[in-house]
């Protein structure tokens, strides 16, 4: 980084990390709310899409904002789905000099020919939308692929050399504490390094929503997932994984830094429609440079966090990042200090003893500390190793955990959206 110390990640002007969105489905599954739309394979806007972001890459990395980008993510909506169209933009992305690109790809559309294309054009990582390996649990969820396409194409994705993260779901319908862990045992078997475990969140509006909108759905209750999430991490670090972060485990070297850069206060540029950026106030200023449509910032604010809202169909045909149009939300120094100690508390390592003294300074002077000292005596913080990290409960309450830091910062985040 450009400056020293914590508050340095308020004071320079490049994002650290790179997300790129892609939202085409080839079906949107049951459980799905993100930004994915169903797409035909060989669907022309994909190709459009997929050079738009190319010349929002050109215009950022002109701007300055990309020159300390270490990490690059392609996520979505399914990555692989654009077949031989993908390699090309990862290609455009490694000549930022990212040493970690990962590309999120499911089962039925990964194919030998893409692996080896992503191998050749710079990626160093595949992260799998696995969910299960129960195959009637993956016709409740909606999934095109059956366990044994899985279990086949993230083999090949292991032998093809790249770094192999399998995502896995639990708390769904149909599945039991056995099936659950037979998944964990049969991915740990594939050889990947990465594991990340999520519990099912019925979203409203999804299929799944409307399926059991009348089923108290026993099988996704608090109870279930704390017990799913607690069987997950029991079994796999038995396996030789480590838990590093709420969701995420890891075989030794094998952390996502991506992933790592989000909890961590480093500002990040998100590409595409529905992406997020959080950005310092330089950095914004940067990107303002070729997107007036962006407004000038309150005074004394010291973070910037954008949603591209752009539609797929207008960013394919009005690519440029001055015709966007975009939701923002403004943060001053504090808050952003509440807000990374929020992010900070999902990581088993615990609060940066760095950010803890930045956040002495920006917070009201005493908060922080009679906020972690009661969340010490509720025993959802502990020390460990000269930190204060999540405890067991911290893990199961996190959500109390999150809401106790975040509500430190004072005052009303400032939020705006602005058109083209």
């Amino acid at each position: 980084m450009s400056e020293r110390g914590w508050d340095g990640r308020l004071r320079t002007s490049s994002a650290q990390a790179l997300y790129l969105h892609v939202p085409f489905c080839a079906r949107k599954c049951a459980y799905c709310d993100f930004a994915s739309w169903e797409t035909r394979a060989q669907d022309p806007l994909m190709a459009a899409y997929a050079h738009a972001l190319s010349v929002q890459i050109d215009e950022a990395e002109g701007l300055g904002l990309l020159q300390e980008a270490d990490t690059a993510y392609v996520g979505g909506g399914t990555p692989s789905l654009l077949g031989e169209g993908l390699p090309p933009l990862v290609s455009r992305v490694a000549a930022l000099g990212a040493s970690e690109i990962t590309c999120e790809a499911n089962p039925d559309s990964l194919t030998d020919s893409l692996l080896e294309g992503l191998a050749r054009a710079g990626a160093t990582r595949l992260s799998v939308g696995v969910q299960s390996l129960e195959d009637a649990e993956l016709v409740e969820l909606g999934r095109l692929h059956d366990a044994a396409c899985a279990k086949e194409r993230v083999s090949a994705a292991v032998a093809s050399g790249l770094d192999v993260s399998c995502d896995l779901m639990c708390a769904t319908p149909g599945q039991t504490d056995a099936s659950w862990g037979r998944t964990l045992g049969q991915a740990a078997a594939l050889g990947v390094g990465h594991v990340s475990v999520y519990p099912l969140m019925i979203e409203e509006g999804t299929a799944l929503d409307r399926r059991y909108a009348h089923d108290p759905c026993a099988w996704n209750s608090d109870e279930v997932q704390a017990a799913r999430m607690q069987q997950a991490q029991v079994l796999l670090e038995g396996y030789g994984y480590r838990r590093y972060e709420v969701a995420s485990y890891a075989m030794p070297g094998k952390a996502c830094r991506h992933n790592k850069a989000y909890w961590t206060g480093r500002p990040y540029l998100g590409l595409g429609t529905q992406a997020s950026s959080m950005l310092t106030l330089k950095g914004y200023l940067r990107l303002r440079g070729l997107a007036r449509q962006l407004p000038e910032p309150p005074r004394g604010m010291a973070r910037v966090r954008l949603t591209m809202t752009s539609e797929r169909g207008r960013l394919a045909q009005a690519p440029s990042l001055a015709d966007q149009p975009f939701s923002l939300e403004f943060l001053s120094e504090a808050q952003a200090a509440a807000e990374d100690l929020m992010l900070g508390a999902r990581l088993v390592e615990g609060l940066d003893l760095g950010l803890l003294g930045h956040a002495r300074e920006a917070l009201p002077t005493g908060a922080l500390d009679a906020c972690l000292e009661g969340l010490l005596v509720d025993g959802l913080l502990s020390e460990r190793d000269g930190r204060l990290a999540p405890t067991e409960s911290g893990w199961l309450l996190g959500n109390e955990l999150y809401e106790r830091l975040w509500d430190l910062a004072p005052g009303k985040v400032a939020s705006v959206d602005c058109g083209a």
